[in-house]
């Protein structure tokens, strides 16, 4: 597939200019906007363009950008997948607009969603309990490294060292270290998994916790977990699960089945929730019975009455016999580690898609997960090392530049994997398709593949070539950080 990417400009030098370019004229100030005296500036920098032009203007650069509407996003770990539509309207619904720091009575329906939300995670992880306060991914990471460390002070067993696997996310180790932990890189065997003879190595006194992602960054399953968690606890150590891949696992298999003790859910990663761009985003936490008590404050619980349930406070229009819940703090809890109980809207979209989907769709999502996985694997004319997969692979792009290859990919429509990592893979090419691709789609990713495959250095250096960015360099864009474009004025 040949694919030409739109580029909006006026000549080879100027490109779709900044609305402040277009800018017919300084709006005034006074004329923008009724405020009190002494409120309005004397100057206001806005442009002045017609709905027409502003409408024009962010769809040509909308038409500049690669995204998971434009075609398959195979980035590895991260896990970029299409949003359904559906979830945003119901975050965009008039009702979901309430402020939470509202009193419970008034707020019922919204706490109602977060204790069912809870719910559901806790069920699907195998968890008893789970906060839905950590605002990403790595925040629910740190927070579970902080629900280990007190849950060892509480035992009079204060802990220093956190044990990771080579192949985890470099997040993992930045939670540990930010915890205040001592990292243990725990390498891999042979098969791309834990080692077990390695892991006995790694335990001792000082063990707080092993971080461990099942299936693994290479897509695979740990088959000696009921081993790896023995050797945990009989450690004095906690398991706790990176749920960045838990998407394999949808309805088949639950992290607190396996012996985890602790995990974080990535709702833009399993359940569609929007990824990237700064945030917002959300990250909970789910734990066992034990480590309950630790969990941040506030958190959110049915109220029980001697007949099993509260009336309902009339503020939120609930009847009076529905549940009502309240916002306590848990009785050893680490604290508050965000803004009330977590990024609302975000986690509206996660119980819409949980709910919609129910128990059959959670199952089919991991299957197909697996199933296109396994498909795409086997129709790339790289070395694919290890499998059969889960929900990702690894190639290695052997005498390639992992790099090259990606850049050059994106000239034939779709987007590239992640490269370079894990380091456990020469030219790591890592790939997860998610279940949403058709086989259409996984097509024309080998397509991409394997045309890439067959072209010569020379050409991979100068990609990508048919995009509206040409190669950029990545070292002098990342020393030389340019955050606003005020930055170039007067360039």
């Amino acid at each position: 597939m040949r694919y030409d990417q739109a580029r909006w400009r006026r000549d080879e030098d100027t490109y779709e200019p900044l609305l402040s370019e277009k800018d017919g004229g300084a709006v005034d100030p006074s004329e923008a906007v009724d405020l009190p005296d002494g409120m309005a500036r004397e100057e206001l920098s806005l442009p002045d363009v017609s709905e027409p032009e502003l409408a024009r203007h962010y769809t040509r650069l909308s038409q500049h950008n690669y995204g998971v509407e434009s075609g398959p996003f195979p980035l590895g770990s991260c896990t970029m997948k299409y949003n359904p539509k559906f979830i945003e309207d119901l975050a965009a619904l008039p009702s979901g607009a309430v402020h939470p720091d509202r009193p419970d009575d008034t707020l019922q329906g919204t706490l109602a969603l977060y204790a069912r939300l809870q719910d559901y995670l806790a069920r699907i992880g195998g968890m008893d309990a789970v906060t839905l306060q950590p605002p990403a991914g790595a925040a629910g990471e740190f927070v579970g490294v902080l629900v280990a460390r007190a849950h060892h002070e509480d035992r009079g067993d204060p802990r220093s060292e956190v044990v990771v696997p080579d192949t985890a996310h470099g997040t993992n180790f930045a939670s540990a270290a930010m915890a205040g932990f001592d990292v243990v890189e725990l390498p891999s065997g042979d098969d791309g998994r834990v080692d077990p003879e390695a892991l006995a190595a790694a335990l001792g006194e000082e063990t707080a916790a092993l971080m461990l992602t099942n299936p693994n960054t290479l897509g695979l399953f740990e088959r000696e977990i009921d081993e790896i968690a023995e050797m945990v606890h009989d450690a004095g150590g906690l398991l706790y699960y990176d749920g960045a891949n838990l998407n394999a696992l949808l309805g088949r298999a639950r992290p607190g089945d396996m012996g985890f003790d602790i995990m974080h859910y990535n709702v833009h990663k399993t359940f569609a929730t929007p990824h990237g761009g700064g945030g917002p985003g959300a990250g909970p936490v789910g734990v066992t019975e034990e480590l309950a008590p630790f969990l941040p404050s506030p958190h959110v619980r049915e109220v029980e009455d001697d007949g099993g349930t509260a009336e309902s406070g009339s503020g939120d229009g609930g009847r009076s016999d529905d549940p009502r819940y309240e916002r306590y703090e848990p009785e050893q809890s680490i604290g508050r580690v965000h803004g009330f109980e977590g990024n609302w809207l975000v986690l509206v979209k996660a119980f819409a898609y949980v709910a919609r989907l129910g128990d059959p769709g959670l199952r089919d999502a991991s299957a197909k997960a697996v199933l296109n996985a396994n498909y795409l694997a086997s129709q790339v004319d790289y070395e694919v090392p290890h499998g059969p997969f889960h929900h990702e692979f690894v190639a290695s792009a052997g005498d390639q530049d992992a790099a090259d290859v990606a850049k050059r990919m994106l000239d034939y429509g779709v987007h590239p994997p992640t490269t370079k990592w894990p380091e456990t893979v020469d030219e790591a090419l890592m790939t997860e398709p998610t279940e949403v691709e058709n086989r259409d789609s996984l097509d024309a990713l080998a397509d991409a593949f394997d045309a890439v495959r067959g072209e010569d250095d020379a050409t991979l250096a100068e990609a990508p070539e048919r995009t509206t960015a040409r190669r950029i360099d990545q070292t002098a864009a990342a020393r030389d950080l340019r955050l606003s474009w005020h930055d170039l004025d007067g360039e």
